[in-house]
């Protein structure tokens, strides 16, 4: 009962392809973003195991949050396409457990996200990314706050003139932009992709 997420998570997040699919990205994206008022980040989406307890309301919407995030990280969604055909085809006709399903993920994607799985299933703070520019604003300062020691989501941000990929963690980082990629900054352009709080921050 514990790992009920995987199922309901996965459900939940079908909603938004089935969105997406019918009405276009940003329509899929806006339902994503429209869903979350409805979490409470009260307790956590993964309880105590072995003792018959099930995980918060939120192993709905916050699941489906989290994959949502986690497959913009990856900007390839021929990518995620595939990890999901391929936890059905894998994981057919048994029973599996959530380190399982979150192993599979990382593996396939070539990328570690135990941290991003701890961060949204087993905590409940709601991270912040805290970013500000440098004086001439070609420069990009970044980090992580409110959340678990090692959290790593990655932030794949792209328009139809540019794309950043940058991999924030809880110290300050900074990036070197060209002329195009400041704009992909934009708080809203990044909330609605990722759950996660943005906070420009004013640094003299």
């Amino acid at each position: 009962m514990a790992d009920m997420w995987v199922h309901e998570g996965f459900t939940n997040y079908s909603e938004t392809l089935f969105t997406e699919y019918h009405f276009g990205k940003k329509a899929g994206n806006e339902y994503n973003f429209g869903i979350r008022p409805e979490i409470g980040n009260k307790t956590t989406i993964i309880p105590a195991y072995n003792v018959n307890a099930q995980g918060s309301g939120d192993m709905y919407n916050k699941g489906g949050n989290m994959l949502h995030a986690i497959r913009h990280s990856m900007d390839n969604d021929v990518l995620f396409r595939n990890i999901l055909r391929g936890l059905n085809k894998d994981f057919y006709h048994q029973t599996v457990t959530s380190k399982q399903v979150e192993q599979y993920i990382s593996r396939h994607a070539g990328f570690n996200y135990q941290k991003v799985f701890n961060q949204y299933l087993r905590n409940l703070e709601i991270p912040s990314f805290e970013y500000y520019f440098s004086n001439d604003g070609r420069t990009v300062n970044y980090r992580y706050q409110n959340c678990i020691d090692g959290f790593n989501l990655p932030l794949s941000l792209n328009n139809e003139k540019a794309k950043v990929r940058i991999v924030p963690s809880k110290k300050w980082q900074h990036k070197k932009l060209k002329m195009d990629e400041k704009p992909l900054f934009e708080k809203e352009f990044i909330t609605f992709n990722y759950y996660i709080k943005v906070k420009p921050v004013n640094k003299k």
